[in-house]
This record gives C-alpha cells, structure tokens and sequence, in this order.
C-alpha cells in the first residue's frame, strides 16, 4: 500500500483527499450509556467521519496505589489519584460492541484506543476496523506491536514525543509487517494552548515520515484545526460533548455539537479556498478585470494638442490604453478633438511626435 495514504473502511486519508475528522467521545458520557449513544448520533449529525472511543478499566491501565507516584501532575486534573480518575472516565466494556453497533447502523466510522493487550484482544472479539495509539502511550512498544499484529489501519498521536521515541514508536508498527499508519500531532495538554502547539511540525512530519499526518487538537475552538488543514493536516480528532456542563474528566475541553459543526463547514471551506496552485483567472476575475485602472481624457483636447498630464488620468475602469502606456503618450498629439471622458486608445494619437 501507498504509505502516503491510509484507507480507513471506504474513505482514502492522504493528500487530496478531505480531511478525515475524528469526534472523541472519551469520558463525555459519563457513565451513561444512554448519553453515549446520543453522543454517536450527535456526532454524525455534526458532520463527523467517526467516533471514537476508549477502551481501558482503572485497573488495566494503572494500579490502585495511594502513593505520591499515583497522583496526576497534569493541568487538567492536578492533584487527582490516577485510579480514581480512570475508574470516573472508562467507558465500560459491556457498553462498547452496542456503541459500535450503533454507529455501524447509522453510518458513521468507529474505533477505539486500546491501552493494555487486554483492550487489543477485547476490541478485534468486536471486529474494530482500525485502531488508536494514544500520546501517552508511543513509548508502549509492547502495545504497539499487539495493535500493529492485527494487520489492521493505525492512528497514532505523538504528543510529548521525541524525534527518537516518534521513530521508535513508527519501526514497531512496521517491524510487524504493517504499514497502515497516520500519525498526529498533538499538544498533549488540556487544554491545549495555542502558543505551545507549534503546528508547522505537520509539514514537516509529513516531509520526515513518509505517512499522512493529522492534528489531535485539545484546544479551544476551531482556529488550530483549521488552520491544520491548511498546513496538510489529512485527519482532525476533536473531544466531542453534548454540553460542557455535563461534568467529567474532559468536558471542559471538549466541543459541543454546534461548535463541531461549525469547524466542520469551516474546514471544509478551507479545503475548497486551497484548491490547486493556479494563475488562471477566474469568471468572476474576469468579469471584474473591467474595473481596473486605464487611461481616460480628464479635459477636453483639440485636435493637434499635446497629451499632457492635465489631460489625460489614469483611472477606473478599464475601457482605455493599459497605465503602462502613460509617460509613452505624453508629449503626442491628438489626431481629433477628443472629449472628456473618451477611453484614450492609439487610434487617437498622431504616430509620432509634430
């Protein structure tokens, strides 16, 4: 396969192809399975390509420890004891093949990030499509030989990552024969601040791994995804909520449905405004090149009077000689009485000098 593309069920990430966009449902349903369905449907109706979930308990991706270890240093949740944080976010498993039903019945993608081999094999018993590596866990190697053995597309977010561990972490995948594989950037704070997201890194990404590139975008707003796209970001993973007044570990960085959509239509306006390198003009260009600048007779001018700058202007529109010609005919004479207002043309002039 093409390593600059990755197909994702019928849709083709890669250069020249709309961007991809992920709503993250993370732990924005809080513990309701009913909210979580909606979320799916809320999702599609956003214009998202896929909702994503989660798939860890407390005690497979930490321990219950009390110790200072186990305290999460994080803007987001200083202070918090990892297990309890997790045991608050986790969407439980026995939820999970009716999430991914549901969005299979509606029509909108699915997959999960797996964070122990247990999830792995829990997630390919549900038949996933593809898969996610979250930032924190790149330097899971082990995981990422698990998830790359499946044959399966991956999606891979290298926030806090080193050159060395994003290397590290892209031989793992292919070291199990597989090369389905985008990788996104990512600011993993949360919020993200916009200062510190450096997303001129997507280019270059793109230049240095040879793979499609996206952003996981934890910031306010739109602005970054948008701006994303620009650079050549192929896919875009936004926290998706149905309202950040529902309480949970993520809702206060996460979009609502109104919002989603609307950075959905303005990266699709973006992907439109790029277009293609061009210099052809367009109708509407063209139409309104009648406008620009030419000269006109600014004074009446007598037959045999010389063109001067009294009597000639270069001005809007453009029914007269290119603004280029002007210092060329001063100094020539009228070959009529031209009046005020006449579009100046070389028809009106003597050839030379008399």
């Amino acid at each position: 396969m093409d390593n600059h593309i990755l197909k994702i069920n019928q849709r083709i990430i890669g250069d020249g192809y709309p961007a991809y966009l992920i709503a993250e449902m993370s732990a924005n349903h809080a513990q309701d399975k009913n909210r979580a369905l909606e979320i799916i449907h809320a999702a599609k109706e956003a214009g998202a390509d896929c909702i994503k979930i989660q798939t860890y308990t407390a005690d497979t991706i930490t321990l219950d420890c009390r110790n200072s270890y186990f305290t999460f240093e994080g803007d987001a949740w200083k202070g918090e004891n990892l297990h309890d944080l997790y045991a608050k976010a986790y969407t439980p498993w026995e939820w999970q093949p009716e999430l991914k039903e549901e969005a299979d019945k509606i029509g909108i993608d699915f997959f999960s990030t797996p964070f122990d081999p247990t999830a792995v094999d829990f997630l390919e018993q549900m038949n996933v499509s593809f898969y996610k590596i979250a930032s924190f866990e790149v330097v899971d190697i082990p995981l990422i030989k698990k998830t790359a053995a499946t044959g399966k597309p991956m999606i891979m977010s290298v926030g806090m990552a080193t050159i060395q561990e994003i290397e590290e972490a892209v031989a793992a995948v292919h070291s199990m024969g597989n090369d389905q594989l985008a990788l996104l950037k990512c600011s993993s704070s949360y919020p993200a601040i916009p200062a510190h997201m450096n997303l001129k890194t997507i280019p270059d990404m793109k230049e240095r791994f040879q793979v499609p590139i996206g952003l996981s975008d934890h910031s306010m707003g739109s602005v970054a995804a948008v701006t994303a796209v620009a650079l050549g970001a192929n896919i875009i993973e936004k926290h998706f909520c149905l309202g950040r007044e529902i309480e949970n570990p993520d809702s206060a960085f996460s979009m609502e449905p109104g919002e989603y959509r609307r950075m959905v239509e303005e990266i699709r306006q973006a992907e439109r405004a790029m277009g293609t390198v061009s210099y052809e003009l367009s109708a509407e260009e063209e139409s309104s090149r009648n406008t620009r600048k030419s000269i006109f007779v600014s004074a009446d001018i007598a037959k045999g009077e010389r063109i001067t700058s009294e009597n000639i202007r270069v001005v809007r529109p453009a029914y007269g000689m290119a603004p280029k010609y002007y210092e060329e005919v001063l100094g020539r004479r009228a070959k009529e009485d031209i009046a005020f207002g006449t579009p100046l043309s070389w028809e009106l002039l003597e050839t030379a000098e008399g």
